[in-house]
This record gives structure tokens, sequence and C-alpha cells, in this order.
């Protein structure tokens, strides 16, 4: 799923392209991408653009009327500009906004259906924000307040959407690595130290990963928008060598979802337990 970073490179390209625009026309490929019918998804249509933002890991456009556009990529959905009036896919395609300039086309792989567009006003976006706070916007102690306030595992805590806004599973084993800190470690464990290490890391690491997504892609759409990358430290590095003590990446998979960290930077050369790995050697 495209977290902070990539969020904030879509919305560099679509501020370029949308913001002071008029909507012309709107087409919907698959009606199951609309999560509302009040108002209908057509009535949006002659309205002008005039904010683009992130709530959370969701898109947002502003409209004149004050009618909201929220589009959640999920894992598979996708965003492309295209020439006016583009054909919209007939597998891929769920929906197109055309504006005079070009369209904006939503797109998803595979057979699941998760992506969605909410038409609301400013008490239905409300209501979509799951109140995570940015990390950008907490001090130290802030983000200490929030880390303490469940009992639960630092890499849980750190994608919880109510807790701390736009971090999802690849950029939280970035900053726990960064930190020096085990993603099985308890949130209500941290001494005040960790507390501003780990706050500092996930402030760096944000920061950073923002810039080279969208020195990637300038003002273009990204192309390739995924949870992996060759200079990520241990997210999707599973065997090989950490880069920065050259202990060999291991990983927890639960589900569909995996954990990435290095014994040696992380959890003191302590080999964390994998319950899938357990369940194949019985």
């Amino acid at each position: 799923m495209p977290e902070l970073p990539e969020i904030e490179a879509y919305l560099v390209a679509l501020r370029t392209r949308t913001v002071g625009e008029r909507l012309v026309g709107v087409r919907v490929r698959s009606v199951s991408v609309l999560r509302t019918y009040d108002p209908p998804f057509d009535s949006i249509v002659g309205r002008t653009v005039v904010a683009n933002r992130r709530v959370g890991k969701r898109i947002v456009m502003d409209l004149d009327d004050g009618t909201h556009v929220v589009v959640h990529l999920m894992v598979a959905g996708r965003l492309k500009w295209l020439a006016p009036g583009a054909t919209v896919p007939k597998r891929s395609g769920l929906a197109a906004f055309d504006f005079t300039e070009g369209t904006l086309l939503l797109t998803e792989a595979g057979s699941k259906r998760r992506a969605s567009i909410h038409l609301v006003d400013a008490e239905g976006l409300e209501l979509l924000d799951p109140g995570g706070a940015e990390i950008a916007d907490l001090d130290a102690d802030g983000f200490g307040e929030r880390m303490g306030r469940e009992r639960h595992t630092l890499k849980r805590t750190l994608t919880d959407p109510h807790l701390f806004s736009g971090i999802g599973g690849a950029f939280a084993d970035e900053i726990l690595w960064a930190a020096g800190l085990s993603p099985m470690q308890m949130s209500t464990n941290l001494d005040p130290v960790e507390v501003e290490r780990l706050f500092n890391a996930a402030d760096s690491t944000l920061t950073r990963w923002t810039e080279i997504r969208i020195a990637e892609t300038g003002h273009g759409f990204p192309t390739r928008v995924t949870a992996f990358h060759p200079d990520m430290a241990v997210h999707g590095k599973f065997d090989q060598p950490c880069p920065k003590c050259g202990a060999t990446i291991l990983r927890i998979v639960h589900g569909k979802r995996e954990t990435n960290y290095c014994p040696g930077c992380q959890t003191g050369g302590k080999i964390l337990a994998d319950r899938a790995m357990s369940k194949l050697l019985k």
C-alpha cells in the first residue's frame, strides 16, 4: 500500500495539473469503487479543484463548492495522467476524472476491488480521518505520549493510523532499523532516550524518503509505486547483509505481512520468533 512518501509524490504531480482546473466530466467503469451515493458522482462535473492534500494514506481533492473527493488507493490502486478523454481500461480501469488538459485515471491491478472513492463534505471528511498525528507536527514528548497510549509492539504502534499518519509496514521497518530498536519491543517499555531516538528516526526517515520519491518522479506521476526499493536498509532485504553492521537481514512472517529487521543492529543478536517458519519446521 502506498505510504506517506508515495502519496506525497502523487500530490506533487496532482497539484501541477489539477489545482485551478475545472472538471469537465467523470466516468465510472467499476461502480464498486464508489463508496458514497449522496451527492452523486456526476454532481462534481463543472466544479474546480482548489487544493490537493493527504489525509493519512488517502488523497483528497478539495473542490470549490466544499465537496471533497477522497481516493484511497489501498494495495493495488494507482493514479495515472493521460491525454484528455483517454479510454478507461476494461480490466484495470475504475474511474476517470476528465479535465481540459488531461484525464486522471484510477486503476487497480488484480481481481480484488479495494480502492475507493468517497464524495463527502467537511463533516464526512472528518469521519474518514482515522486521527493519526503527522510526525512532522509532533515533538518528542507528543510522540512519546502517543507511543505509550496502548501496550503493543513498536511495529504495530507505528502503523496504527489512529496514532500516526501515513506510516505502513515498509517505512515502519526502516524507522525501527534507523532507531536500532526491535520491532517486537513493547511500546510501553521505551525509556526517554529510546523515545527520542525513535522519534528522530521516524522524522528523518519519512523526510528522506519523501524527498527520494519526489526526486524520482519529478513533476510526473509515479510509475513504480512499490513497498520495495533498492536503497532501503531492511525492508524487502531478507537474507541480505545489513548496510550498517553486515549481519544477515531476517524476517517475521504473519499472514501476508512481514517484518524485516537486523539482528545485529536491533535485537542484540537475538533471532525473533517467526510463526510461519515455526509451523514449517514444526
